[in-house]
């Protein structure tokens, strides 16, 4: 029964009772803060580990508690984890002193600041949501979250940046990137084609309104994040395809520009920051136009725009957009 765990976020006044795991040698959560709990026993049931345990390491008896989600935690070179998560808000005893590590009320704003793990601040974000009972995967190199899913489907993991636009070694689950203001890198694309009279015109999206950011606005042609580990081309060409489906080689595509932006929005309640280090690709069409198809989730529309009225668009913020002049006339300056 090793490889089956419980773990509990006591609640209290707005604060969670964390456990900051300093006592216990060769602990894969050594220097971590982290809910209270443990392996079962042979015969337990999940809810016979979760009292048991807390009281071994709190002195509390639970008298109310919500199972919340299903873990499944790996980690290199410890296995392969499966961890039921719940939280408590009624109990009855004084906390005592723990053999693991030191107790302390830590209030709920304050958790994500502390040395705990990446994939936790996730399912933080779930507990704080009040989500539904969900299913969670987690796998770790060291203490780099390398892959996480939610419900089957993959999270999308982006590297965190110094102010210099170097990796820290830090990978973060993309929402809680946009949350906390982290500075990480986006590609942006620019399809461009020549008219007969030898004017230029590009191709412009209209974003989805169902997006997080600048839902229904006229954007650059195509656009993404550069996932954890990966480069600025590779996300290009990836966002090309998956955007437009345009099927592009790595060499058709021109870097031309570098920008940073750092914007603060607030979408539907929930705020929204924007510190990015985005590099700017051409993509010019030779030939046929090619085919476009778009991701209805991600694109609600495309149209060829002449390259001077999208410089006009950006200047007069007419009809709603988010595109950059300095952008814009740096694709013109490399397409005279």
């Amino acid at each position: 029964m090793r490889n089956l765990t419980t773990l509990c976020y006591i609640e209290q006044d707005g604060k969670y009772l964390m456990l900051h795991r300093i006592k216990k040698k060769k602990d894969v959560n050594q220097h971590k803060w982290i809910g209270v709990g443990g392996h079962f026993e042979e015969g337990e049931s999940p809810e016979e580990c979760l009292l048991r345990e807390v009281k071994e390491e709190t002195g509390l008896t639970l008298l109310s508690w919500r199972f919340r989600g299903l873990i499944t935690f790996q980690s290199q070179g410890w296995g392969t984890e499966y961890m039921c998560l719940y939280t408590a808000d009624r109990y009855e005893g004084v906390p005592t002193a723990c053999n693991e590590g030191t107790l302390e009320w830590i209030p709920k704003e304050k958790v994500l600041e502390l040395n705990i793990w990446e994939g936790d601040k996730i399912f933080f974000r779930l507990l704080n949501e009040d989500a539904p009972f969900f299913s969670m995967k987690l796998s770790y190199e060291g203490d780099r979250l390398v892959y996480a899913s939610l419900e089957g489907k993959e999270l999308e993991l982006l590297d965190v940046l110094d102010e210099e636009g170097n990796p820290t070694g830090v990978a973060r689950e993309r929402s809680l990137v946009h949350q906390n203001g982290d500075f990480h890198r986006t590609s942006h694309i620019w399809v461009a084609r020549k008219k007969e009279e030898g004017k230029w015109e590009v191709l412009l999206q209209k974003r989805s309104s169902s997006k997080e950011a600048y839902p229904g606005c006229y954007d650059c042609s195509a656009a993404g994040h550069v996932r954890a580990g990966g480069t600025c081309l590779e996300a290009a060409v990836r966002e090309l395809e998956e955007e437009l489906g345009i099927q592009a080689s790595p060499q058709e595509l021109e870097p031309f520009y570098e920008i940073r932006e750092n914007s603060r929005q607030e979408y539907q309640g929930v705020p929204f920051w924007d510190r990015e280090l985005i590099s700017v690709y051409l993509y010019r069409v030779l030939g046929e136009t090619p085919k476009i198809v778009i991701q209805e989730e991600e694109v609600e529309s495309v149209c060829w725009t002449d390259l001077s009225r999208c410089i006009q668009i950006a200047r007069t913020g007419e009809p709603k957009n988010c595109l950059d002049v300095g952008e814009l006339e740096a694709l013109k300056e490399r397409l005279s």
